[in-house]
């Protein structure tokens, strides 16, 4: 009993007696507390698709990924351009996995294709009669992605889905931390059919966060059992050896995933294929390059502090040097932006860094920020909600953070962000690096 009421008393006294740590930067609004977590119940019939999620592969190619909770249930994937009429079938692949006492559904992932670009096909899985459609995105610019972190199955999750699934957008980024299972797998279940209204509707892109870890000692050491069996990403596509970083391009921009609970000096596989992966890009063709991590790199909130600076000090130069645009991350649950940055400093040739950990866990908010804010920090508030990155053309894109309100979604924070492929000062940096680099190996040789 005592464990229960010192939480609630600790809570009731930060509500009651500092009143200021929950007022966001308006006078006006109270910032509203956690919500109850949501547990989403199986319905359908043991052979009917659930968890439903769709995710990019290639230029031209969908993943459909589903759980059937019969064992039977067929790996195949029906689809066409018009309601009840399937001109393409594609079959795929299952698997499943145990932890501890619990044993997963049938999970199974089929890659169909190629696609046409903005283009609404319906499709169905398994032989089900129960059609689901998405949109493919768009060949060409502009492009709008929806970007939310730290999701979890709560009512602020509730809202923050209703919140982007009332405005149209491309492909979803999420920067870790998915269903908040934490070893409880039937969470991840919960999660999947929370999600699919969304998630079968629009791409579906993510990387892990530390509550997809679940490692155990000895059992499972590895961790990552449930996530890479279920959210299958196109890491092979992308040159990579692991699900847990990768790389993707859409309509002039690429965006990288990167693993912050994976090795990344420079010694390691991750380190290497970024480094491999950043050379393949041509700004001239892929004008926008966007980065998403889990523990971010910038943070002036008082939670997690210092946790993504070893993966910065080993990583950010490689970013800076391939003039990434802006790099997104989770973890805190606040959102924050900055400047353009590299090593702790305003530079007009590094990243936007935005933190976006808000998306409705059931932790709750990171409410304390340091004082005084640093310069480097243009926009911070510990509010639920999600962003918007409209990329326009080659030169210009916009971002928008919509901030979870009682009614609405409010947009609180947005500004215009120019490519750094369009930079002539930045551009001209990188050539002359490279002539320097070049130089210095011909010295050697």
């Amino acid at each position: 009993m005592k464990k229960l009421c010192l939480p609630v008393l600790s809570l009731f006294l930060i509500i009651c007696l500092s009143p200021q740590l929950l007022k966001s930067q308006d006078d006006d609004f109270i910032r509203q507390p956690p919500r109850r977590i949501i547990l989403t119940k199986h319905t359908r019939s043991d052979s009917d698709p659930q968890q439903v999620h769709i995710s990019l592969v290639g230029k031209d190619h969908m993943r459909v990924s589903w759980v059937t909770d019969s064992k039977h249930g067929k790996s195949v994937v029906e689809y066409g351009k018009a309601p009840g009429k399937y001109n393409g079938m594609a079959t795929g692949e299952d698997t499943s996995y145990k932890y501890f006492f619990y044993s997963s559904g049938k999970i199974h992932h089929v890659t169909i294709g190629p696609l046409e670009p903005a283009t609404i096909y319906y499709y169905r899985c398994g032989g089900s009669e129960q059609e689901f459609s998405f949109k493919t995105p768009p060949q060409k610019l502009p492009l709008e992605f929806a970007v939310a972190g730290d999701l979890g199955q709560t009512e602020w999750t509730n809202s923050t889905l209703e919140y982007i699934g009332s405005i149209d957008y491309d492909v979803l980024l999420l920067p870790g931390d998915l269903s908040y299972a934490d070893t409880h797998q039937p969470l991840w279940d919960s999660f999947g059919r929370i999600v699919e209204p969304y998630a079968s509707k629009r791409p579906w892109m993510v990387t892990e966060g530390n509550h997809e870890i679940e490692s155990f000692p000895i059992i499972y050491p590895t961790g990552f059992k449930a996530y890479n069996a279920r959210w299958r990403m196109p890491y092979q596509e992308s040159g990579s050896t692991s699900n847990l970083y990768y790389s993707f391009e859409i309509a002039g921009t690429h965006v990288i995933m990167l693993g912050s609970y994976v090795e990344f000096d420079a010694e390691s596989d991750q380190y290497r294929w970024l480094q491999a992966d950043l050379a393949k890009i041509d700004r001239k063709k892929t004008p926008w390059v966007v980065v998403l991590l889990h523990a971010p790199w910038y943070n002036t909130n008082t939670a997690h502090q210092g946790e993504g600076e070893s993966m910065r000090k080993a990583m950010e130069e490689l970013l800076y040097n391939a003039r990434v645009d802006v790099v997104f991350a989770g973890h805190v649950h606040a959102y924050e932006r900055f400047t353009r940055i590299y090593n702790n400093e305003a530079d007009p040739c590094g990243p936007v860094y935005v933190t976006i950990g808000d998306g409705g866990n059931r932790e709750g908010l990171a409410l304390t920020f340091k004082e005084p804010a640093s310069p480097l920090s243009l926009y911070r508030e510990p509010s639920f909600g999600h962003g918007r990155l409209r990329i326009v053309n080659e030169t210009h894109a916009f971002w928008g953070w919509h901030r979870n309100n009682d009614s609405n979604s409010v947009v609180k924070d947005q500004f215009w962000l120019e490519s750094l492929s369009s930079s002539e000062t930045c551009s001209e940096s990188v050539n002359q690096k490279e002539k320097t680099a070049s130089s210095s190996v011909n010295d050697e040789l």
